[in-house]
């Protein structure tokens, strides 16, 4: 268990990816720190399961964000993954939408980062990943806010991984196609309104049109890559965007 003695702050990590890559740190020993909604029972199962700690935070906000590192502690790696999505033609996308994306998907990495590094350079020793998307690397129509966001998130990892390059510490993106969790069902009635389609066509004429393999990226899959990128053989890997999109931007 090559992450013992490390600690692992998740944030949006009660569901989907976040809770498949907490699950995949602390079986390498990491102490992991949840972050997220859900139902208190449900979130006080995981703590258990995982001898993890959850803090609860708004995330839109940056006192938010330093109450949330404050609790948590000083972290060894620090894994963005909250996300949040609305899925409409720009000129009729709500600017509170707006607001709210870019402060989620990308100011709250900026506010993350800057508080987690210097305890990261102090020892040494630390990794930055962050949840990007396919998204990151190419556009589709109606997602104004989110293609922005995480174009800009991608952008963030190489400024953090130049600035950090002598440190120890490496900045990285994982950018999934689509994977199958929470918020990849919820954008599905917001396509259908947008798109005029039935919930079957969105699923294959739209989410998994663009994937050759027309398959979705599963969780664990992520989470696989998120744990090598902490492992000390992937301390030259800084930088870096990797497409898990089933070939989607290799068009």
């Amino acid at each position: 268990m090559f992450l013992q003695g490390k600690r692992a702050l998740v944030t949006g990590s009660t569901s989907g990816i976040g809770l498949a890559i907490a699950k995949a740190l602390a079986a390498e020993g990491a102490e992991v720190v949840l972050n997220g909604f859900g139902e208190e029972r449900e979130i006080a199962a995981l703590c258990n399961e995982l001898g993890a700690r959850h803090v609860a935070a708004d995330l839109t906000a940056p006192d938010g964000i330093e109450a949330l590192m404050d609790a948590a502690g000083p972290v060894d790696v620090l894994v963005n993954n909250a996300g949040m999505q609305h899925v409409a033609p720009v000129e009729d996308f709500p600017p509170d939408k707006w607001d709210a994306i870019i402060a989620l998907n990308l100011s709250a990495a900026f506010h993350t980062a800057r508080l987690a590094v210097p305890h990261m350079k102090a020892r040494g020793w630390g990794r930055i990943i962050s949840t990007a998307s396919a998204h990151s690397l190419a556009a589709s129509p109606f997602k104004s806010a989110y293609v922005a966001a995480k174009h800009g998130l991608a952008g963030l990892t190489k400024v953090l991984a130049l600035e950090l390059a002598e440190h120890g510490v490496t900045a990285n993106c994982i950018s999934p196609g689509y994977v199958w969790t929470p918020l990849v069902e919820n954008q599905i009635p917001d396509t259908m309104k947008s798109r005029g389609m039935t919930r079957e066509q969105v699923m294959n004429d739209v989410l998994l049109a663009g994937q050759p393999t027309k398959q979705f990226v599963q969780p664990e899959e992520v989470a696989a890559l998120a744990v090598f990128l902490c492992r000390e053989e992937a301390r030259s890997i800084t930088g870096a965007n990797y497409a898990m999109d089933g070939g989607w931007t290799a068009k």
